[in-house]
């Protein structure tokens, strides 16, 4: 495979970012980020120790008990976060391209997802700031005399934990909603992208914005624990596994302190008899393969007809075999690779046990040639219902594709799963919302699946507790007072 890119320099980072300062580790250890287009070293960054978490909590302490930013107006916050959009706009062709070499991401695909939809993220949260909600006066006492003031105030510090998959997006969809609530914040990036997270601090430094507010720490696993397990913290929102889902809400349910998960997914896609198939394997092209599939969201298990189940088959084939795999740097393709050697290792030994246990890899499963973790567009098909190529979350470009007898049984088989994020459901207009009211799950789309952030999102079962999205994120970073009279 050849890989055209860009040269690039190293992007590497010394220091964290607390109390609004570069501020020298207290470790001598270091993040080493590999490209996974072809092993190259992209950069280094601190991996943050617990005494680095101590002093990056302990600044966004101060700034929340002492500091202007919980005090100002709501309003006046989201003028901030107005500066804070604006300035990371102008680095956002910059962060997109760093984004493609630390994770392999198509530019087509980062650009849009780290230098459009952040700000959009952000631009939002400052007029939900504005909106007159934060305090409602003169609510009448039940008992007829008097009335109450409802104050909605900011929780305190809060701990964002984001994943690698869209680093920028996903951040924002937690930090826009905890700047309009006043919190102060300490942002925990995955180690795969532990460069472009900077450019947060950048930004923060180039408007002046009161220090403590934002603070940096990377890091892997521990210095996650050690954030959350921080006594300074006051709120944890965190995207990732289940399994670490349980971890961090086992910990904040030890210290009482609130917790947002958003967590993984094995969402079905349920094709009707009435589906129009052109439009929906248009829409399929990119609910089941965007982003290499390293999405949790994605519609992994595909539901069809028995009777409809061979065109079904030959259509989803022929979609893998048309994908553009191959260098990230090109305008032009649509999947680069895994994002590292242990998640390759992972998608490739599932797909690998599906083919043991009897399922058939009716086209990809095998890594392409070449340098780098790319992976061939995969479509399993004959796996029993109970195995884990169907119940466990791939997070590569695999589907499995399962036949359905009826719409009780395309039901049953949707709900046939401990996650419970997404799904959609194709087919005429009339038959499609009485489907999806069936199906166990946090969003749901109708002819395709695209989320909107101004409605709540989230999951039910193992995908995870709460919601982000929407003005109602912002409650999980605030208190409820009642103030009688």
């Amino acid at each position: 495979m050849t890989i055209t890119s860009p040269p690039t320099t190293t992007r590497s980072r010394d220091s964290i970012f607390a109390g609004g300062e570069w501020v020298s580790p207290a470790g001598s250890a270091e993040i080493v980020i590999e490209s996974p287009i072809d092993l190259s070293e992209v950069g280094r960054a601190p991996d943050a120790i617990e005494t680095d978490v101590d002093r990056a909590v302990r600044a966004a302490r101060e700034a929340f008990d002492h500091g202007p930013w919980p005090r100002m107006s709501p309003s006046e916050r989201a003028d901030w976060i107005d500066k804070l959009a604006d300035e990371m706009e102008r680095r956002g062709l910059d962060t997109s391209a760093l984004i493609t070499a630390e994770i392999g991401q198509p530019i087509s695909v980062s650009r849009p997802w780290a230098s459009v939809r952040p700000i959009t993220h952000l631009r939002y949260y400052a007029q939900v700031a504005r909106r007159p909600d934060f305090e409602e006066e003169e609510r009448p006492n039940i008992q007829g005399t008097g009335n109450s003031i409802i104050r909605r105030e900011p929780l305190g510090v809060a701990a964002l934990v984001v994943p690698w998959n869209h680093p920028q997006a996903a951040l924002t969809l937690k930090l826009g909603p905890a700047l309009a609530a006043g919190c102060t914040v300490v942002i925990k990036p995955a180690a795969e992208t532990a460069l472009d997270v900077f450019a947060f601090a950048d930004a923060s430094l180039a408007i002046g914005m009161p220090p403590g507010v934002i603070n940096i720490v990377p890091g892997g696993r521990e210095t996650g624990q050690a954030l959350v397990a921080h006594p300074g913290i006051d709120k944890i929102s965190f995207t990732g596994s289940a399994e670490a889902g349980r971890q961090i809400a086992s910990v904040g349910g030890q210290r009482l302190i609130p917790v947002t998960l958003e967590l993984g997914g094995k969402s079905a896609a349920i094709v009707l008899d009435s589906a129009d198939l052109d439009a929906t394997f248009s829409s399929l092209r990119h609910a089941i393969f965007d982003n290499s599939g390293q999405i949790c969201a994605m519609m992994s298990r595909v539901l069809a007809p028995s009777h409809m189940y061979d065109e079904v088959r030959d259509r989803l084939v022929a979609l893998a075999g048309d994908l553009k795999v191959g260098d990230p740097w090109d305008e032009s393709t649509e999947l680069g690779p895994l994002v590292s050697q242990r998640i390759h290792q992972r998608v490739s030994g599932m797909v690998d046990r599906a083919r043991a246990a009897g399922a058939t890899i009716t086209t990809g499963g095998q890594s392409l040639p070449g340098t780098g973790y790319f992976y061939a567009p995969t479509v399993v098909t004959g796996a029993a219902e109970d195995s884990e190529i169907v119940q466990e979350e791939v997070f590569g470009p695999v589907v499995t594709l399962m036949s359905y007898d009826g719409v009780d049984d395309a039901v049953r088989i949707a709900n046939d799963s401990h996650y419970g994020l997404a799904g959609a459901v194709y087919g005429a207009e009339d038959e499609v919302v009485g489907v999806a009211r069936r199906i166990r799950t946090g969003s749901i789309g109708l002819n395709g699946y695209r989320p909107d952030f101004n409605t709540p999102y989230g999951g039910y079962k193992d995908s995870g507790l709460g919601r982000e999205f929407g003005a109602e994120a912002v409650r999980n970073y605030q208190e409820v007072k009642s103030i009688w009279r």
